[in-house]
């Protein structure tokens, strides 16, 4: 095993169970959630992500928090009107082997964090971000009825991109026939990967949750596939930039609704309206309001001109000279696959798409675009 370093000690920060390999791989390592994350590797950020636009990778994503929710009753139903107490999905109607994307509430209507959650028979599998993994936990103790497990022995692999499915195929022959956002179980050499057709790209693609003691092996015999590479946090975020995928933290947090994130999607017309399921999370007041009458600002793109990237936290105006700023960019960098600068902003709802901003960047006021999201069109596999 490698040495534990000054940096490491100063930062306590935790390592998945594939840190060796990321060192082996050439990775630069840097802090991320409290773990010791790659964030790049000598192919380099942009290199990165439009070999995974074009064939595959191979993301280490174990700092995610991995969760099961049992009924302690037996029944699958106790533990799912439990989760929607806390989440305004439709947790009770989502089938056996499939996984839906959800909300955690605060009474503000504010968003504590996004996950995914999945319908595994007698239970939920929850995948929790990693910084809001023990908020979320705690959380989650606190429903009656229903007992909480952190997965604390296994890692989490995400393999993205087109040629995705004849990687993990080459494997897993099952795979194949997953559809997009199934959540089954299947076998590899013995061991049981719990795999999601899902991702953070844009593209096919899928997560696997592999037993500890196996993750490197995986890990390497994907890795041994001509069309798999490793990428990191890097490519990972321009990825999910041009996706027009929100982050956590960033372009929603506990003071945005999901209106305001543009994520009113995820909540089902069983969750909104009439019904004894209407309602019943924190915060419904204010975030059924809203996905009623409209929210004061919503989570949109922007299109700077020129080739300077506009990043998180530059101010942006209404005009080109004077005035005061009308949003603030929330996540921004370069788009190697639209082969510009993208951003995103909570911009006022009366302003339109298509409509001009400007943005200060170093001095100057810089023209940006409003503009519909994603930046690139998805691919996954319906």
């Amino acid at each position: 095993m490698a040495e534990t370093t000054a940096e490491d000690r100063r930062t306590e920060t935790r390592r998945t169970g594939l840190y060796d390999l990321h060192l082996e791989l050439g990775a630069r390592m840097v802090p991320f959630a409290g773990w010791q994350m790659p964030v790049q590797y000598p192919m380099g950020v942009m290199a990165e992500h439009l070999h995974t636009r074009e064939k595959a990778g191979l993301f280490d994503v174990s700092h995610m928090g991995q969760v099961l929710v049992w009924p302690e009753d037996g029944r699958l139903e106790t533990a799912a009107l439990a989760l929607e107490s806390l989440i305004p999905a439709d947790v009770l109607g989502l089938p056996e082997g499939r996984q839906r994307y959800g909300l955690f509430t605060n009474d503000r209507g504010g968003v504590l964090d996004d996950l995914m959650f999945a319908n595994r028979g007698d239970h939920y599998l929850l995948v929790v971000n990693a910084a809001c993994a023990a908020q979320d936990i705690d959380l989650l103790h606190t429903l009656s009825g229903v007992r909480v497990e952190q997965v604390t022995d296994r890692g989490l692999l995400a393999l993205q991109g087109p040629l995705a499915e004849a990687a993990l195929a080459a494997l897993v022959p099952g795979a194949a026939g997953m559809r997009f956002m199934d959540s089954l179980a299947h076998g590899w050499e013995g061991e049981s990967l719990w795999i999601s057709r899902s991702g953070y790209t844009g593209e096919d693609g899928f997560e696997i949750s592999v037993p500890a003691a196996r993750l490197e092996d995986f890990a390497r015999a994907l890795l041994d596939r001509p069309d798999v590479a490793p990428i990191g946090l890097g490519a990972r975020d321009s990825l999910r930039l041009e996706a027009g995928m929100p982050l956590y933290g960033h372009d929603m947090d506990a003071e945005v609704t999901p209106v305001e994130a543009a994520l009113g999607w995820s909540i089902p017309k069983v969750r909104r309206t009439g019904g004894a399921r209407a309602g019943g999370f924190p915060g419904a007041e204010r975030v059924l309001d809203e996905l009623a009458a409209g929210a004061s600002a919503i989570r949109r793109g922007l299109r700077p001109e020129g080739r300077a990237p506009i990043r998180e936290g530059v101010a942006l105006y209404a005009e080109a000279a004077g005035g005061e700023p009308v949003a603030t960019v929330r996540s921004g960098g370069f788009g190697p696959s639209v082969g510009g600068p993208v951003a995103m902003a909570l911009i006022p709802a009366e302003i339109p798409e298509g409509a001009v901003l400007h943005a200060e960047l170093r001095g100057k006021r810089l023209p940006v675009r409003v503009t519909a999201l994603p930046f690139v069109s998805p691919n996954f596999k319906r």
